[in-house]
């Protein structure tokens, strides 16, 4: 039955979609949902337009198959995660994975001819539902010009759903910017529990489902009973060791980079270091290279140095390191995208994690693994941020705990030698261990239950920030 009560994380989230489109999201007289149920198929548009979107679009294809009393077709733009659950992708996702201001310019034209390609072929398609992951720089421009088209033609637009809410906490004006959505959304499906509450007050209906990352939590400690232990995911470092022949070695004493304020530090055997350089091509290209730089500095401080990258699945970025990864001099092990096991196998063998986007920093939390955080963009792009923004940083965690509990290099200071001295404070990596995120593991256990009431609340006296805490 449908309608059932289910408890496990991916057919939860899903289910909500499914019950949201049949409440209260058409904006006909008959909700999407039924009007599927006489049509004999539910016909979904779907657009993705990065990894992290690719992921969370795949999981949800597959769980609104798994759940829809009648088929699912689906039409759109996704990668290969999307692909594998039957989509065959207008063009290339790779060909919209553009963020930034002033790195966009050289591809407007190209990103416009794509987004009159998708607008024109979800026409065509007649869907039940529009959903769009993420990607709003895209996304919101397709679901505008599909409004408008729908309206010219005297036709009643399909809903709109938007999973992934826009960090409108992050920035200055964000929450006015909600006012105007819903013109164009008629849902959107949001990862953190304080964000639905803030879309409903600006007009803009909004459901709480989750964060993704969970989804690898639930799969990898399938059978475990993790919840209770703050969501840790165990990966397997006797494996990861073995499988790359790398020996375990005996208990040594190496000495800091010079400078350092600390003289010692205790390891066993081979280092490994995982570096996360990005999912998209343009911030795999800046960060890579200061990445290698960094590692060079560090290579003389080891007995053995061994960078694991962790690689996404994504075709550009793929070609890209597998042309470069050469040139750098410290012995390198490749771990693809798309498989979560091979990925904490990998983080659960290596003492920190050198790290470009500000989400991943979750897993690494999730790993219980020591991380720095690093951005570059160009320069235009990083004044623009700094005026924009009301955070002053770009980690999850450190923004929901308005602390710098993960260290991060951003812009000028990202730079390889400081990159090499934050992974080598011993420290900082001991105070993230200490501190265990407590409030993120409030967060993660309030996705798996959805019970605890959250509010948001603005820290007065210090950076603004927003942070989530329970009702009182």
């Amino acid at each position: 039955m449908l309608l059932r009560t289910v408890f496990t994380l991916k057919r939860s989230v899903n289910l909500g979609f499914l019950l949201v489109m049949r409440r209260s999201v058409s904006v006909s007289s008959i909700a999407a949902i039924d009007v599927a149920a006489k049509d004999g198929e539910l016909m979904v548009f779907v657009v993705a337009g990065e990894v992290s979107g690719d992921t969370i679009g795949s999981c949800l294809m597959a769980s609104m198959r798994k759940l829809s009393p009648f088929p699912v077709l689906f039409a759109g733009v996704g990668g290969s995660m999307m692909s594998d659950q039957g989509l065959k992708s207008l063009f290339p996702m790779e060909d919209i994975a553009v963020m930034g201001i002033w790195e966009l310019l050289p591809h407007l034209n190209k990103f416009r001819v794509k987004l009159k390609e998708t607008a024109q072929a979800a026409l065509l398609f007649r869907p039940h539902v529009v959903v769009t992951v993420d990607s709003k720089g895209f996304t919101f421009r397709l679901l505008q010009q599909l409004r408008t088209k729908y309206s010219q033609q005297g036709l009643v637009s399909p809903p709109h759903f938007h999973y992934v809410a826009l960090s409108f906490w992050a920035w200055k004006g964000g929450e006015a910017r909600l006012k105007g959505l819903s013109e164009f959304v008629d849902h959107v499906l949001c990862i953190l529990p304080f964000e639905a509450e803030v879309c409903r007050l600006n007009g803009l209906a909004a459901t709480f489902v989750g964060h993704p990352i969970l989804e690898d939590v639930l799969e990898l400690n399938l059978g475990k009973n993790n919840v209770e232990k703050g969501w840790k995911v165990q990966g397997s470092s006797d494996k990861f060791h073995s499988k790359h022949e790398i020996s375990s070695g005996k208990e040594i004493l190496i000495p800091f980079l010079e400078g350092s304020q600390l003289s010692d530090f205790s390891l066993k055997g081979a280092t490994i270091i995982s570096l996360l350089p990005g999912s998209r091509l343009q911030e795999v290209n800046r960060m890579l290279p200061i990445f290698f730089s960094a590692m060079k500095l560090l290579k003389g401080c080891f007995s053995e140095l061994i960078m694991v990258i962790h690689v996404a699945h994504n075709k550009h970025v793929e070609d890209y390191i597998n042309r470069v990864v050469h040139k750098c001099p410290i012995p390198v092990i490749l771990i693809p995208g798309g498989s979560p096991h091979m990925k904490y196998d990998a983080l659960s063998a290596s003492k920190v994690a050198l790290c470009t986007s500000g989400t991943v920093a979750v897993e690494m939390q999730l790993a219980r693994l020591p991380c720095v955080v690093a951005y570059r963009a160009h320069v235009l792009t990083e004044w623009l941020i700094h005026y924009k923004t009301k955070v002053p940083c770009i980690s999850l965690p450190n923004i929901l705990l308005d602390s710098s509990v993960i260290p991060e290099a951003l812009f000028q200071a990202c730079t390889p030698t400081k990159l090499a001295s934050l992974l080598m404070d011993q420290q900082r990596m001991k105070l993230f261990e200490k501190n265990k995120l407590w409030l993120l593991k409030r967060l993660l256990n309030c996705y798996a239950h959805q019970k605890e009431p959250f509010a948001i609340h603005h820290q007065r006296n210090s950076n603004p920030c927003y942070l989530i805490t329970p009702q009182v």
